[in-house]
């Protein structure tokens, strides 16, 4: 899965003599890099083109990144979200996704001001590996996640002709990125798993979607749900997990990605209590009967139809 950097103001294509269609120009420079690779790349205040990567941007924003600025902000996961971010789809089945939002009326980030970024100790991921990209992916049959880094190289920046020189590993500690990997790695693995099995998943239930939303980006409302009585019912944890859950936000996050995978692909992550385990048996076969009563009286009713038809000619 591939954390998108700013939005890219490639330049427009030349036409090949030929008369074929322009291919596109872009700005990943087509060689794939490991951590101890190394790249020449220095952004800094003194550079002519210091802010204009956040002039046009479109970033998108992981669990981790709405964390930190909702608490440096000292607002709700809610306020935030309604106040500083726009909706997007993760993928053609409609999976929720949330990008940073713009100034009015521009493609400017939001945070941006007359001193550059406001948020910068509390960036967003996407902002702190400029000028690399991330691409995670995973083989077919593979349950191991592969990282790939590139370097992205866009007209306006000119961070690339400064002298420094560092080792992908390098930069990432330097950015601070690790740990945003670090805690965004399950999150990541979830959406990588939904992307390589492709249709045999399937679309999910707008239910599904709904939870999708809640454990991932609003952290402060699944915190709530994990409290609420009816979650107690069902899942089988101890009172010393669910203090620690309430008290710690990182734990927190990292437990709504383990109920993801449950609601997402059925995997055991979290016990269950036997009783509702019970009941939830009983409900299904309840509704499976149900269907089949249905499916009963819907071919009466058809018959019936008919029959009246006959009469009617």
């Amino acid at each position: 899965m591939p954390i998108p950097v700013n939005r890219p103001k490639t330049p427009p294509p030349e036409t090949p003599q030929d008369g074929r269609e322009p291919l596109p120009v872009s700005p990943v420079q087509p060689v794939a890099l490991s951590l101890e690779d190394r790249f020449r790349f220095r952004c800094h205040k003194g550079i002519p083109c210091f802010n204009k990567c956040c002039e046009n941007t479109d970033i998108l924003l992981t669990p981790y990144d709405i964390v930190r600025l909702k608490n440096r902000l000292d607002v709700s996961s809610r306020e935030f979200l309604d106040r500083y971010t726009r909706d997007c789809e993760l993928d053609a089945h409609g999976t929720p996704g949330v990008k940073l939002g713009h100034k009015e009326g521009l493609r400017a980030c939001v945070f941006l001001g007359a001193e550059g970024c406001g948020v910068y100790e509390d960036r967003p991921a996407a902002c702190r590996y400029y000028a690399l990209g991330l691409m995670s992916m995973r083989r077919k049959d593979s349950s191991v996640d592969e990282d790939s880094y590139f370097v992205v190289k866009e007209d306006h920046c000119l961070g690339h002709l400064e002298r420094q020189e560092q080792t992908v590993a390098e930069y990432r500690r330097d950015q601070g990125v690790d740990r945003y990997d670090e805690a965004n790695h399950d999150w990541r693995r979830i959406i990588l798993k939904k992307r390589s099995t492709g249709p045999a998943v399937g679309r999910p239930s707008q239910r599904s979607f709904e939870l999708f939303f809640l454990a991932s980006y609003d952290l402060d409302g699944f915190r709530a749900f994990v409290a609420s009585e009816g979650f107690r019912r069902v899942f089988d944890l101890s009172e010393q997990e669910y203090a620690r859950l309430l008290a710690d936000e990182e734990a927190l996050l990292q437990f709504a990605f383990r109920y993801l995978r449950q609601v997402l692909y059925g995997e055991k992550t979290i016990p269950l209590k036997s009783e509702a385990v019970q009941e939830r048996s009983q409900r299904y076969q309840g509704k499976i009967a149900k269907r089949a009563a249905q499916s009963e009286e819907e071919r009466s009713r058809q018959q019936d139809d008919l029959y009246k038809s006959l009469l009617d000619e």
